[in-house]
């Protein structure tokens, strides 16, 4: 699918500037047993810069200062579908900010890459590129070429992408399937959920894709409710059939269709599975023969690209799949061969980099203008914060800077009517990813939606980057009628600070996710954090059984748990 798209870059600093200082202590700088990002020379470069020249930054004035700004500061990919233009000149850098940031990226890869390797065997990891490998070299995991696994489930994909969408495969009553329910949490519900809806134009012919991830009974409950049990197939993504929100769900889904098709054997008609757990997907009553597998070097918030995303192949197409697998290997060669100052994923950790540990920024903002990707920040907010969100390095030392930021955002212009004021006067510095299309796939009305979108886009980004001074304010405002009092009484309001910073966007995220977490020396493949929750689950949930209180906690958990047990009807 063809896609041209323009990224916005925008940051501003604007008259009365000020530097947003952490909430609470800044973290100590323990001495580390390694070269630390904070032990750089090139890092205590910018560092002394930023003290030095920050305060005096001022975006308006560098862009009259030097027309050739945007020049010097935007790169054009150009791809087989179209040209994405990365505007990144309305950050708060200059030619010295980019050359040492150059070098800081630079140095670190070449002394932490051997690490990493020989430390974490992260390599296997990160092999979710071998999945979207459309040249077919061969991708060597100890020793063995992975290519020819990859090709054989891509191919298995391909034939039962077919056989449904084209109504051979039938249900256990003998008609073509109409809806499918792809059960799944985290990576295996975040990425196909964003694809899906962001290629939804693509589903022509397609059956309609379900998603079902929370644990709450309301998800599923009420996603069945509108469901044929005659015409649904549902998809269990689980790699180790065991993740307790998705085996929940399933079951559930399984109890739902037996009760319709008084039919146990049924199930093998009606149910799939992306797993390769294969005697627990044979237990639980689906055909082997219909089970995708996925390999270890895959990790969950990068899985789309492999079986994980047989929801969006049975939606769009698999042609159209491949498509997007072309597009993603596109982006890998660039990322591999592209000169640091022209290479789309490294400006953008660079700019992160930049503002999360020299600014001090703590969170990111996503902004689409673009309804097909209203799960654009989701998807993002478990890729960044997952990955990045550690605290310990891979030489198991405590950091002492701060790594990931919070993601968030929403589609715009639904943005500006609900948190832009924030962005726009507030007192935090926001860094924010304008993404738009440049072409729309609905020209409706002759493309006025489109026109008036692009303008707010384009109006949002320049607002900003430029704010309003004291004298434009007040001199609007004159113009309005207002003089003393009441003049005085809203100009502070009609005056911008113009403190967001903006950089570009798409897939080259999975790319500059990998870049910071090898600058923060941290291990972006694992989530330690979020399994400890998982631990204690497993013991509370037994504990909400039966009628006796519980003591075995903080005071807090046992309070929380008493009540409901007590109101639990």
């Amino acid at each position: 699918a063809k896609l041209q798209t323009s990224l916005s870059s925008s940051s501003l600093r604007s008259h009365s500037a000020r530097v947003v200082e952490l909430k609470g202590p800044r973290p100590t700088r323990p001495t580390l047993d390694t070269m630390g990002l904070t032990h750089d020379p090139t890092f205590q470069k910018l560092e002394k810069w930023y003290h030095e020249h920050a305060l005096h930054l001022n975006m308006r004035k560098m862009f009259e200062e030097d027309k050739e700004r945007f020049h010097k500061f935007s790169t054009t990919l150009k791809t087989d579908h179209g040209d994405i233009l990365i505007d990144y000149s309305k950050n708060l850098i200059t030619e010295d900010v980019m050359k040492m940031l150059v070098e800081l990226v630079n140095r670190c890869f070449s002394i932490i890459m051997i690490q990493i390797t020989q430390q974490l065997h992260i390599g296997r990891a990160v092999l979710h590129v071998a999945l979207r490998n459309r040249s077919n070299h061969p991708i060597m995991v100890d020793g063995h070429d992975v290519m020819p696994e990859v090709n054989k489930v891509l191919e298995k994909m391909k034939g039962f992408c077919h056989k449904v969408r084209s109504g051979e495969w039938k249900g256990w009553t003998g008609k073509s399937i109409t809806d499918v329910v792809n059960v799944g949490i985290g990576g295996s519900d975040l990425g196909p959920l964003m694809v899906t809806e962001a290629l939804k134009n693509y589903s022509k012919g397609g059956p309609r894709v379900h998603f079902v991830s929370n644990i709450d009974g309301t998800h599923i409950a009420k996603t069945l409710a509108e469901l044929n049990a005659e015409t649904t197939l549902f998809i269990v993504a689980s790699k180790t059939f065991t993740t307790q929100e998705t085996i929940t769900n399933a079951e559930s889904a399984k109890e739902w269709f037996i009760e319709h098709a008084k039919d146990k054997s049924a199930v093998a008609k009606h149910f799939v599975a992306l797993s390769t757990a294969g005697p627990l997907v044979k237990a639980f009553g689906i055909d082997p023969d219909n089970m995708f597998g996925f390999w270890d070097w895959v990790g969950g918030r990068y899985s789309l690209w492999s079986c994980i995303g047989l929801s969006i192949a049975l939606h769009i197409g698999y042609d159209n799949f491949e498509k997007l697998l072309e597009g993603a290997h596109w982006m890998d060669n660039h990322f591999k061969t592209a000169p640091v100052e022209k290479n789309a994923p490294m400006l953008l950790a660079l700019l992160g980099v930049w503002y999360i540990n020299f600014f001090q920024a703590e969170t990111h903002a996503m902004l689409p203008y673009d309804q097909y990707m209203h799960r654009f920040a989701a998807y993002f907010q478990q890729g960044d914060m997952e990955s990045n969100g550690k605290y310990i390095t891979i030489h198991g030392k405590r950091v002492n800077y701060h790594t990931g930021p919070i993601v968030w955002g929403e589609p715009g212009t639904n943005g500006q009517h609900a948190f832009y004021q924030l962005i726009h006067q507030g007192t935090r510095m926001v860094p924010a990813d304008f993404l738009i299309p440049a072409q729309t796939q609905h020209p409706i009305r002759e493309s006025k939606h489109h026109k008036i979108l692009m303008a707010n886009f384009l109006a949002q980004t320049e607002a900003l980057m430029k704010g309003k001074t004291t004298e434009e304010a007040k001199k609007e405002l004159e113009a309005g009628g207002l003089t003393g009092e009441a003049l005085e009484t809203i100009l502070p309001h009609k005056v911008s600070e113009s403190r967001s910073l903006m950089a570009q966007v798409h897939s080259m995220y999975e790319h500059k996710i990998f870049v910071q977490g090898v600058m923060w020396e941290i291990n972006s493949f694992d989530q330690w954090g979020v399994e400890l929750g998982k631990a204690l689950c497993k013991k509370i949930e037994p504990e909400l059984h039966g009628s006796n209180e519980v003591h075995s906690h903080d005071s807090s958990t046992n309070g929380l748990i008493n009540f409901i047990k007590k109101n639990h009807a």
